[in-house]
C-alpha cells in the first residue's frame, strides 16, 4: 500500500488502479479491504469511498479504525454520518482520534474545530504515548503554527521514543527548525523505523535540501525507508518545480 501511494504520488494512477480492483474484489479482510479502497481513492476512483464507509458501518469493528484512517488519508465526497458517529466514540480513542483526523481534514469548518480541539486535547493531556503520538501525526497535517508551541510542551515530557520521533517530525512539518533539523539527522538513524519516519515526513515537511538524503535511502536495506524515500523525492521535486 506504501508504494501504491507513492505512485500515485509520481503520477503512476493508472497502474495502481489496474493493480488494485482486482485484490480488492478478492480480499475478505476489512482491514486490507480499507488499504486497497483507500489506495483506490487517492488514485483518482473517488466512488470506492462508499467501500470503506461500508466497514465504517459493520457491526463488526475489525475495520472501524483502518476505515476512519482511510478517510482520514484521501477524503470522501458528500455528507457520511458514520465518521460523526466515530468521532463520538468515548469507548475507542484510537478510533475517534482517526475520526477527528478525518473531520479535521476534509469536513465543515465546524467540524474542523471541534475535531481540532479534540486532538489538541489528547496532545496535551493524555497519560497514553500512543494516543499523544497519533494527535501529533494527525496535527503535522491538520493543525497550524499554534500547535508549535503544544507539540514542544509534550516533548519535554515524552519518554517513548517513537512518540518524541513523531512530535520532532510533526514540529517539522509545521515549520519548526529545531523539528527539521532532527528530521534531517535522522534520516541516517541507526533505527530502520526512525529513518523510515524521518523520508516520510520529509515530504510533509517540505524540505528540498534533504533530497540528496533521500536518495541514499534508496538503498536502505529496510523496504520501507526505500519506498517512502522515493515517495517524498517525488513529493520535494514536484513542490521545487512549482517553486
Amino acid at each position: 500500500m506504501h508504494a501504491a501511494e507513492a505512485m500515485t504520488v509520481a503520477g503512476l494512477q493508472a497502474e495502481v488502479v489496474a493493480h488494485l480492483k482486482p485484490r480488492l474484489a478478492a480480499e475478505k479482510d476489512d482491514q486490507r479491504r480499507c488499504g486497497l479502497a483507500r489506495e483506490l481513492v487517492r488514485a483518482g476512483d473517488v466512488e470506492y469511498a462508499d467501500k470503506i464507509f461500508d466497514i465504517l458501518r459493520s457491526a463488526d469493528s475489525h475495520g472501524h479504525v483502518n476505515a476512519a484512517e482511510s478517510l482520514y488519508r484521501v477524503g470522501w465526497r458528500g455528507d457520511y454520518e458514520p465518521l460523526r458517529s466515530a468521532f463520538a466514540d468515548k469507548k475507542n480513542v484510537t478510533l475517534r482520534l482517526m475520526a477527528a483526523g478525518a473531520l479535521a481534514k476534509h469536513g465543515s469548518p465546524d467540524e474542523r474545530e471541534k475535531a481540532l480541539h479534540y486532538l489538541r486535547c489528547v496532545l496535551m493531556d493524555s497519560e497514553i504515548m500512543d494516543e499523544c503520538r497519533i494527535a501529533a501525526w494527525v496535527l503535522a497535517r491538520t493543525g497550524d503554527s499554534r500547535d508549535v508551541a503544544r507539540l514542544r510542551m509534550r516533548l519535554s515530557d515524552a519518554e517513548d521514543e517513537k512518540a518524541r520521533a513523531f512530535i520532532q517530525n510533526a514540529l517539522a512539518a509545521l515549520g519548526d527548525l529545531s523539528g527539521q533539523q532532527q528530521l534531517r539527522e535522522d534520516l541516517s538513524a541507526e533505527d530502520a523505523a526512525f529513518r523510515t519516519y524521518a523520508a516520510t515526513f520529509a515530504g510533509d515537511a517540505g524540505i528540498i535540501g534533504v533530497i540528496p538524503d533521500l536518495v541514499l535511502l534508496l538503498d536502505d536495506p529496510n523496504l520501507d525507508a526505500r519506498i517512502r524515500a522515493a515517495q517524498s523525492i517525488f513529493t520535494l521535486r514536484q513542490l521545487s518545480l512549482q517553486n
